[in-house]
Parts: structure tokens; sequence; C-alpha cells
């Protein structure tokens, strides 16, 4: 995996208009937009869910009170990743190249595949949302009807799967806002944020921007948008793979989560017998989720 000078044989003549191919303008970082930030210096971090009480019975005089027992429920384990990627170029490379050095162009490359590889890595959350096998602490996937809670199930998953539009968008909305905690009791939890891919962005515009309901000849109201629900807006992730799964944040504390361990960081270093430069970056962090009522959505129809 050394690139010699018979890997870049155009570099070695003059002539050479320009190079292509391997600068582009990025995206800001997404995955920001999605995961609550928080920084790590363990290998693995672990939230552990608490039940609250019940509703309070009622006490009949003389009577002894009731007392309940606030226990802990699941852990959620998120572990911290290494990723990295480097590459070797021969002295002779480096010195013979005619243009721009073959080093930058390679520590280039090295930045460009760390940043798409974080974004990977946090959209897969979300793409694996359905997937079975990747299970959160509950025991069950991201998106599902069946997370388990001290008074029986909850969803945050749609009933019946839908494609993006203006009533699925109000029916998942007001699934969030009957949400319970894990012992049955009312939370104030709201939609912040509709997450989308590439695909829905010219619909979600006109669902969410339109001042009266968007695709039909009524002259009603857009009431998510006359009542200020989902006041964080869109996020566009363009790593997200499925062209239907749309996905609302919400307020919940504790819900997607990107661990911090380690930021960016980039090494070289010249081997002392074969004179062949070595380039590096890595980068240690972790993306999961604890509380699944911090996402809800739909793989879409």
């Amino acid at each position: 995996m050394v690139m010699t000078t018979g890997a870049h044989p155009k570099d070695l003549w003059p002539g050479v208009k320009a190079h292509f191919g391997h600068t582009y303008d990025e995206h800001p970082v997404e995955w920001s937009q999605i995961f609550d930030t928080e920084s790590s210096d363990k290998a693995y971090e672990e939230r552990v869910q608490y039940t609250g009480f019940g509703l309070a019975p009622l006490k009949t005089q003389g009577a002894s009170i009731s007392f309940e027992d606030a226990k802990q429920g699941f852990v959620s384990r998120i572990t911290n990743l290494t990723y990295a990627i480097g590459g070797i170029v021969t002295r002779e490379a480096i010195e013979d190249g005619q243009y721009e050095s073959v080093a930058m162009r390679i520590s280039r490359y090295i930045a460009f595949s760390i940043r798409q590889t974080e974004e990977n890595v946090a959209a897969n959350v979300l793409n694996r949302a359905t997937t079975a096998g990747y299970t959160g602490g509950d025991g069950v996937v991201l998106l599902s009807a069946s997370h388990p809670n001290e008074n029986g199930l909850q969803s945050n998953i749609l009933p019946v799967a839908a494609d993006m539009s203006e009533s699925s968008i109000e029916d998942l909305l007001i699934q969030i806002m009957q949400a319970t905690d894990s012992r049955g009791l009312k939370i104030s939890l709201i939609g912040r944020k509709l997450i989308i891919p590439p695909q829905l962005t010219f619909e979600a515009t006109r669902i969410l921007e339109s001042m009266l309901q968007s695709g039909g000849a009524n002259n009603d109201i857009n009431a998510i948008r006359k009542m200020g629900l989902l006041p964080d807006g869109v996020a566009v992730n363009h790593y997200l793979t499925d062209s239907d799964a749309w996905f609302i944040k919400t307020n919940a504390p504790e819900g997607l989560i990107a661990q911090d361990r380690r930021a960016v960081e980039f090494g070289k270093d010249n081997d002392f017998d074969t004179e062949n430069a070595k380039m590096k970056g890595s980068r240690r962090i972790g993306f999961g989720w604890a509380d699944p009522r911090g996402l809800y959505g739909s793989p879409g129809a």
C-alpha cells in the first residue's frame, strides 16, 4: 500500500494543467444537527434509567400511606470507537513530484475520509433504527412499538408505516404529545426537528412553510406552522440511505447522543529504513441513544 512514483506518473513531468477528483466542496457537519454532543473521558459511558412513582392512591382517614419503590431500569451503554486511516509515500515520489506535494494531497484525503466516516457512522444509528439486531439498552431497536416500561409498552413509531405528509407528521406529533414516562405518567414531550433524506427536501419545505394546507384546494391554515411546532426546523441528512424514512427529534434528555472522546488528530513520521513518509489521522467518538423517546419516526410506506 506504499505510493511510489509509479502511482503518480504524470506528476513527474511538466504539462499537467490541473488535478481533479480529490477535492470537492463538503456538506457542513450534519451529525451535530441530530445528536446532542457530550464529552467523554472513558472507554464507554453508561446511562441508567430510573423509574419514578406512579399516581398517588387515595388515602382514607386513618389508613397508612402507600409506599412505592423507585428502582433502576435498563442500562444504555455507548462505546467510544477509534476510526483511523493513513497513507505511505516513498521519498522519491515526494522529491520528484513537479506539482503540489503528494503528501499534501494525502493529508486532504485523510481529513475528508474521517469526516465522511463520522457522518456515515452517525447516520447509521437512524439507518438501522428498525433493523433487527441493532438494539438499545431496553433490548429493542430504536424505532419500535415495544419499548418496555413499568406499565406496559410504549411506541415511538407510527402504528401504520406512512410516507411523510402533512397528515402523517401531524399524527406523529400527536403521538409525541401523548408520551408518558416509565410509570405511565404524562410528560411534556414535544417534537423539535424534522430529520429527512435529500429526496424529501422539497416536500418538507412545502409542508412546513406553506401558510395554508399543502397540496390541496382547502383554505385551512397550516396548523404545524401556525402552532410553532417543530421549532428547530428541518435537518436534511445526506447520509440517510432510505429515501422515504423520516424522523422527528424531540426534547427528551439523553436521547440521541454523540460522545466526543478524542478530536481528530493528524500525525506524520518517516520510516528510518525505507525513508518512506507516513501520514495518518484518527478520531475517537461514539454514537448511540439512551432514551428512545428522543426520536420518533416512520420507515415510510
